[in-house]
């Protein structure tokens, strides 16, 4: 019997943490797409996609790191395991899923696959993944053709607008994750045929080693895979034994995880029995597995045959034994169901624990299948630099152009870790401020493993020399908003508050990053900052990332924002570790005038805009004019998310601080009106408010931000004003015109590959920050400041309680309305109603301004995981 109350998931992170049990050791890490990666990229010119296209995959060893379908791994990824599926049809296996590049789809780079990550607790001793595989030919080249010819005025063409799920004539199949150790893990594979015929399916669970071997490295032996009736049995001088036995003596099929380089290049290679020997067996029976039944790559081969709405469950279990020692015949029958029976059973007591009672059932399958998606996002990544730039010792020298190219200034990054990515799809590398978001969520869960996270990126081996964080492999160079020290803070409150160790070790090294953006985005040295596009794509009216139309500088009001709330979160964490370390009061105390300094640069650099009561961007031209850039934007919206509070208390204790505090009231003029009059709170106790807005201002700004025709949108706040819909912002700069209109969809523009977009759709990070700033405000100002919501709406209400609608109004994207339907299915039939699709949620990377439908990345469950926070946060 498991163990009650949430007991044993609980246990296994407190062994995992202490090192006791390697509970982590295994899990989802293996990526659902390496093709098209700047990683595998060798090109002259930095053409990934065309470099390694979805083609090359089936035939093509990976350098760096590999992909399948609902996969695990180990934390090394020394194997992999994943499925493979045949419908009969299909001119290849299914063995990753399908999408377009970034040149082929009409709003860059889309997957073309339904699949769903609906389970796991964050030790992955529970798991479930869900595919929708059609019965009929995948129609590879019908959804490039047709995406191809669209313009990106057009949706996008989707697997389900082919017609291949017409008549229900789908494979629905299910694949659940049970460890009963650390290394051994028993797992069901159920197929369903859902279409009115009798059909057959191939299903091939597939083992293999990740090749390390053919790249001319040292102390890489090449490893054994063997196959006996219904057993793949494997040998790595890291892992020691690995089996994997299913149920029944189905025939195994064995080749080698090497590349054909014959098909791909007409050229010999290393091995008769290719990667894609696999594949081209199953295909078209040609003699291209190993009859010897050895190799580094193997399947188990069941060919099932189901009537229609029949069921089959696989029986599997994949185990490491001791070092010379092989498993003998692993039990699939009752030590297997009740490893399935007892680790489901405690995930369920797990997630009772973290989601309160007060949440509904829509809520909490959203929370719990949201966290689901945190935890499949988790991927082993690997990338080291240097040898990638120069080359490796077996393989021909790349381009003697990629020393000036892409990523030569980091040289020093050497990752092979577990990260937490955007997307396991179409982001299957880390993003900082993206991470920064994902952490806040998984906090919930899994604590140490957020704090881990937030540390990795602040590594030596990660940030560079000169301190700047790195933003993604495509640009580590490209500028991310400074959001670690805010994600810090937030788990660092999450978890209790207790862990001053944690705190301090990230703020040494956020004082590097700090001063990284004082020395390189500030040019005139006047506390008003530049950094470049910010993350924020295509917000402004030309690419904020590249050199400017004109000669100048522009100065930024969401960097400047991004930057005072830089420093106020900083002067938090001094303040937190000070109160046990007054050495770390001087900290408080230099970010505590940062902050000021800053935020009265923005008004008297004007930034601020008087009478239009907003924050522009602008341009500063060499004869010292200053070009406001009025499109009102979330980039005028951000400067609200630099607020903190400081009580009494705190004041009492932090003399010096006090002291400097009252010292700028009293002799520094228009920097002291960033500091509020004492106000009581709710609790009874004296506290101060440091904002870059003033009562005054922010009101003005809320009147615009929770304006319908303007902000405020159904479903959360949009990230350009409505009101340039019929009102385009355009400016004149060396002879061209540069627009900015109201785009509640995908992008119409083709910066930044145009697969996201920034003038008008809701983006969860962004809403995310805003809401909390008033919940800061609101602690301040509690019942006695007011604010129309909706603006035009004659009502008042307390801005904790539009803190609370807005919450609702972003989880709402994700809950069946009165009629049945999510919103962020848009007006997709068959998601929105059809019983085997409407209850599996997706996490979209951002959603339509005025309908709520989900748009960009389908997966990006890590900072749209966010709402996992709002519904914790509301329903507590």
């Amino acid at each position: 019997m498991g163990v009650r109350h949430g007991v044993a998931e609980r246990l296994r992170l407190a062994q995992a943490d202490s090192g006791e049990q390697p509970w982590r050791s295994w899990g989802p890490y293996l990526s659902e797409r390496a093709w098209g990666t700047v990683r595998e990229d060798y090109s002259e010119h930095g053409t990934a996609w065309d470099y390694f296209p979805h083609d090359h995959a089936r035939s093509r060893a990976y350098r760096w790191n590999d992909d399948g379908m609902g996969g695990i791994c180990d934390d090394r990824q020394t194997f992999c395991f994943a499925l493979a599926l045949w419908n009969g049809q299909d001119p290849i296996l299914k063995e990753r899923m399908f999408g377009l590049g970034g040149d082929g789809g009409n709003h860059g780079e889309d997957a073309k696959d339904y699949w769903w990550y609906q389970d796991s607790t964050p030790t992955h001793s529970w798991m479930r993944w869900r595919y929708h595989y059609p019965q009929a030919e995948f129609p590879y080249d019908q959804l490039v053709r047709v995406n191809g010819a669209r313009s990106r005025e057009e949706t996008e063409y989707e697997l389900v607008d082919t017609g291949v799920f017409d008549e229900d004539r789908f494979w629905a199949v299910t694949v659940d994750y049970a460890k009963a150790g650390p290394k051994d893990m028993c797992i069901a594979i159920t197929v369903s045929n859902r279409g009115p015929d009798p059909a057959t399916l191939d299903v091939l669970p597939t083992l293999w080693f990740r090749n390390t071997w053919s790249w001319g490295q040292p102390n890489r032996p090449k490893p054994t895979l063997a196959g006996y009736p219904g057993r793949l049995a494997g040998w790595h001088q890291v892992l020691g034994h690995l089996v994997l036995e299913g149920e029944g003596d189905v025939p195994t099929l064995l080749c080698d995880n090497e590349t054909n380089s014959q098909r791909l290049w007409g050229q010999p290679g290393s091995s008769m029995f290719p990667k894609d020997g696999i594949n081209d067996h199953v295909i078209t029976g040609a003699p291209t597995v190993n009859p010897a039944h050895v190799g580094t790559k193997g399947a188990l081969h069941y060919r099932v045959t189901l009537g229609a709405g029949e069921t089959r469950t696989i029986r599997l279990r994949l185990t490491q034994g001791e070092a010379f020692e092989e498993p003998a015949d692993l039990d699939l029958g009752g030590g297997w169901e009740a490893a399935m029976r007892d680790r489901a059973g405690e995930a369920d007591e797990f997630f009772a624990e973290v989601i309160p009672p007060e949440a509904s059932p829509e809520e909490t399958a959203v929370a719990r299948q949201g966290i689901a998606g945190l935890m499949w996002g988790k991927q082993f990544y690997h990338f080291d630099v240097k040898q990638w730039l120069t080359g490796d010792p077996g393989s021909a020298p790349p381009p003697p152009g990629r020393r000036y190219g892409r990523n030569n200034a980091w040289w020093h990054m050497n990752s092979f870790d577990v990260i937490s990515m955007p997307d396991a799809w179409e982001y299957p590398w880390y993003a900082a401020w993206d991470l920064a978001f994902h952490c806040v969520s998984i906090a919930r869960v899994d604590p140490s493993f957020a704090k881990s996270q937030l540390l990795l990126l602040l590594r030596e081996w990660y940030m560079h020399p000169n301190g700047q964080i790195p933003a993604y492999e495509w640009a580590f160079g490209d500028v991310n908003p400074p959001v670690h020290a805010w994600a810090a803070l937030r788990v660092f409150e999450i978890d209790g508050g207790r862990d001053h160790d944690f705190l301090a070790r990230v703020m040494h090294k956020l004082l590097l990053n700090f001063t990284w953006w004082v020395n390189r985005k500030d040019v005139g040295g006047n506390n008003v900052f530049e950094g470049g596009f910010l993350g924020l794509d295509n917000v402004g009216p030309f690419d904020r990332s590249a050199a400017l139309p004109v000669a100048g500088v522009l100065e930024q009001s969401d960097g400047t924002g991004w930057m005072a709330m830089y420093a106020l979160n900083l002067l938090d964490m001094a303040i937190q570790l000070a109160l046990h370390d007054r050495t770390y009061e001087d900290m408080a105390t230099k970010f505590f005038e940062h902050f000021a300094y800053i935020a009265e640069a923005a008004y008297r650099q004007g930034l601020w805009d008087e009478e239009d009561c907003f924050f522009y961007d602008q341009l500063r031209l060499p004869d010292g004019h200053k070009l406001p850039l009025k499109v009102r934007s979330v980039v005028g919206l951000l400067p609200l998310a630099a607020t903190t509070r400081l009580t009494k208390g705190t004041l009492n204790r932090l003399p010096e601080l006090s002291a400097r505090l009252r010292w700028l009231r009293h002799s520094q003029g228009e920097m002291a009106d960033v500091i509020s009059a004492r106000r009581l709170s709710a609790e009874g106790r004296q506290h101060r408010l440091l904002s870059m807005v003033g009562q005054d201002q922010l009101l003005r700004i809320l009147a615009r931000m929770l304006d319908p025709e303007e902000f405020l949108s159904a479903y959360g706040i949009r990230t350009l004003s409505r009101s340039h819909l019929e009102k385009p912002f355009t400016v004149s700069l060396g002879g061209s015109d540069f627009t900015v209109g109201y785009e509640p969809a995908e992008s119409t523009s083709g910066l930044f590959g145009g697969n996201s977009n920034w003038r008008g759709p809701v983006w969860m990070p962004v809403n995310y920050l805003l809401i909390e700033a008033l919940r800061e405000y609101a602690s301040f100002f509690g019942d006695d400041l007011m604010a129309e919501y909706p603006t035009g709406s004659q009502r008042k209400l307390p801005l904790a309680e539009i803190a609370d609608d807005l919450s609702r109004r972003l989880i709402s994207l994700f809950l069946p309305d009165a009629e049945g339907r999510r919103p962020i299915y848009g007006a997709s039939e068959v998601l929105q109603s059809h019983p085997d699709w409407k209850d599996l949620i997706v996490f979209p990377e951002y959603f339509h301004g005025d309908n709520g439908a989900g748009l960009g990345a389908w997966h990006q469950t890590g900072w749209s995981a966010l709402v996992v926070d709002l519904i914790l946060t509301l329903r507590r």
